[in-house]
């Protein structure tokens, strides 16, 4: 049986994607969410969060304690050059990163399952309100001495066995569910 092809439909090619180039990008208004990494072992789930803040328009990386940093050939790996573009910052302990986001202002989440979490769907940032998400450990989650500094945290959904997602999947979806909900919907109407 011959398969029917949609003949309205054609993958466009890198030259019509509109990209911009890293001078722009970095000049570029963000959203205000900071991504902090709490001891990731993986180079490649680093990359790809690095390529996801891209992608979102995040305003910058924190990465804590035995998290790698850019230059990295593994970030790099997944990253495509989103290292170069993204701002990163080194804190040797996520609670000095927590520190120095609520100096600023930053309300801090941790994603993380916890009594009291919030789930994502009804977690909804108020206009203007800086964000700095946590992500934690592969295996061990967010540290709960960073919890415990935290102003709330914020859990996916989820209705399967494992109860779990790989960090650059949580990274995924919730950065894009606030780029939805911080800047897509603003910008958009």
């Amino acid at each position: 049986m011959k398969q029917k092809t949609n003949s309205y439909m054609r993958k466009l090619k890198n030259s019509e994607l509109s990209r911009i180039d890293i001078d722009t990008f970095k000049s570029t208004e963000k959203i205000p969410v900071i991504v902090v990494l709490d001891n990731i072992r993986s180079c490649n789930n680093i990359g790809s969060v690095f390529r996801t803040s891209d992608a979102f328009l995040i305003e910058s990386i924190f990465l804590c304690g035995y998290t790698a940093t850019p230059p990295n050939k593994d970030i790099h790996k997944t990253a495509l050059d989103a290292e170069k573009s993204v701002n990163w910052k080194y804190y040797k302990e996520t609670t000095e990163a927590i520190s120095e986001l609520k100096k600023y202002g930053y309300k801090v989440y941790a994603i993380e399952q916890v009594d009291k979490s919030i789930l994502l769907p009804d977690f909804s940032p108020a206009a203007d309100e800086k964000i700095a998400l946590i992500f934690g450990n592969e295996i061990k989650g967010v540290q709960q001495k960073a919890i415990d500094l935290c102003d709330g945290a914020i859990e996916i959904p989820q209705y399967g066995t494992k109860h779990s997602f790989n960090i650059s999947v949580s990274a995924g979806i919730v950065l894009w569910d606030l780029f939805n909900k911080c800047y897509y919907s603003d910008n958009n109407q």
